[in-house]
């Protein structure tokens, strides 16, 4: 019989999941779905984890939801607490959301909101970058570089500049080192605010490890070094969008440590709940905050969940977990391991261009031609086969295509959960490599 739910895609029928069993997801049929994305990055402790579960159950006895109007809660506190105590140096406030477009969102009217309270009105510009996401609402969508995403709601969106993403695989000049490269991509975003006037710019966003759009991209070192000298050179606030790279993914509670920078803002999320209840952050500087409550006293923004309890409770588990038992080591670990077994199995492949990533975050770009990195004809919708074939074969992974320019290139993505065994690493790159090549004889 037909339901009532208005999915994703009305073309799909979709099994129904009824169990999780760590890494895995069952459906009503009782067949075992290896889930080598994390959905998309978001359960990064698997499916079935008992403490997340416990904490739950306890908080649920206690209180469940209290209106961030009227009231604080325990659990809110401990978690902005402990998110600052490991962020990198100078974030101070943490503003608790129900996702990472609500995260975004907030960001980029904070940032409106603190040029009005410094009295500097014309700060009004938000610079990005092209190939990357930050989210679904509005807002978020005006500051994405997803050009298929952004294509149909285009009279609606903000106007947002756009300079290069850093895309070393594509974009670096075989007569240019990767620090020039580096450098040259880096000074697009100081040529961007001269042309639209250095006292316009509010803020430029940017993805640390760019996610779904681009398919694992890691800033080139001392990328993003630069790019924080230039948003300090013009007095722009830097907004660091770890909704997917972030908490724990690459190996680092935040992905921009590794980098060693420290943003103004930060927007994290999926990871934070890790599937066991919906939660972002914005995270933001002292200076941010103090502009704020020195002045009109009031973010004039909020969300009817924002600060859950229950959430906050979840996430404040899935800490323990990431922090207490060890588990950034073990993603650094099982990440090398993960990348050197798709290295032996697709290393060599005659449509594999590239293996990138950091920690369990990982992707793989498919090309028709590895000499020239030609990309498949956007016709032959490689990365959709490659989802089918695998979900086929018992493995959910996260194939986009548009890696390129939104139209143009294939790629899949890579987010097993961090309690990802050698065996399963064996499995999934087993289960990816074959559905790689069934859909490509197609």
């Amino acid at each position: 019989m037909a339901g009532h739910i208005f999915g994703r895609s009305s073309k799909a029928t979709l099994p129904t999941a009824v169990r999780g069993d760590g890494c895995y997801l069952i459906d009503a049929d009782g067949k075992r779905y290896l889930d080598g994305s994390g959905g998309a990055a978001v359960s990064c402790l698997g499916h079935s984890n008992a403490a997340v579960r416990a904490a739950l159950h306890a908080q649920i006895d206690q209180v469940a939801f209290a209106h961030t109007g009227f009231f604080t809660s325990e659990p809110a506190e401990r978690l902005a607490d402990r998110l600052v105590a490991n962020a990198p140096d100078g974030i101070d406030r943490v503003y608790l959301v129900s996702g990472g477009s609500e995260a975004v969102e907030a960001a980029i009217k904070l940032a409106r909101q603190y040029f009005l309270e410094i009295g500097q009105p014309d700060r009004h510009r938000v610079i990005a970058r092209r190939q990357s996401y930050h989210g679904n609402t509005l807002g978020a969508l005006a500051a994405g570089g997803n050009a298929w995403r952004r294509a149909q709601f285009a009279p609606l969106l903000a106007d947002t500049t756009h300079i290069s993403p850093c895309y070393e695989y594509r974009d670096r000049r075989e007569d240019e080192t990767v620090e020039a490269y580096g450098r040259r991509v880096a000074n697009e975003l100081e040529t961007e605010i001269l042309r639209l006037g250095e006292g316009t710019v509010m803020a430029f966003i940017a993805e640390p490890v760019v996610g779904a759009t681009n398919g694992a991209v890691p800033a080139v070192p001392g990328y993003l070094r630069l790019i924080r000298e230039i948003c300090d050179r013009y007095g722009v606030l830097l907004i660091l969008d770890e909704v997917m790279c972030g908490m724990g993914r690459t190996g680092h509670l935040f992905a921009c440590l590794e980098d060693e920078v420290a943003p103004d803002m930060i927007t994290i999320a999926k990871g934070l709940g890790a599937g066991y209840q919906p939660i972002g952050a914005l995270l933001t500087t002292k200076a941010i905050y103090d502009a704020i409550a020195s002045g009109t006293g009031f973010f004039q923004h909020g969300h009817t969940y924002m600060g859950h309890p229950l959430a906050a409770s979840a996430a404040n588990a899935v800490l323990d977990e990431i922090l207490d038992q060890g588990l950034l080591g073990r993603v650094q670990a099982q990440g090398s391991k993960l990348q050197s077994a798709l290295q032996s199995a697709l290393g060599q492949h005659a449509h594999v261009g590239d293996i990138r990533g950091r920690g369990l975050f990982r992707g793989i770009e498919l090309v028709a031609d590895r000499e020239t990195k030609a990309p498949f004809d956007p016709s032959r919708s490689i990365a959709a086969r490659i989802k089918k074939e695998a979900f086929a074969a018992g493995l959910i992974c996260y194939p986009m295509s548009g890696t390129i320019d939104g139209q143009h290139g294939d790629h899949v993505l890579l987010a097993p959960p961090f309690i990802i065994s050698d065996d399963q690493i064996g499995e999934l790159v087993d289960k990816l490599s074959g559905a790689i090549d069934r859909a490509i004889a197609v």
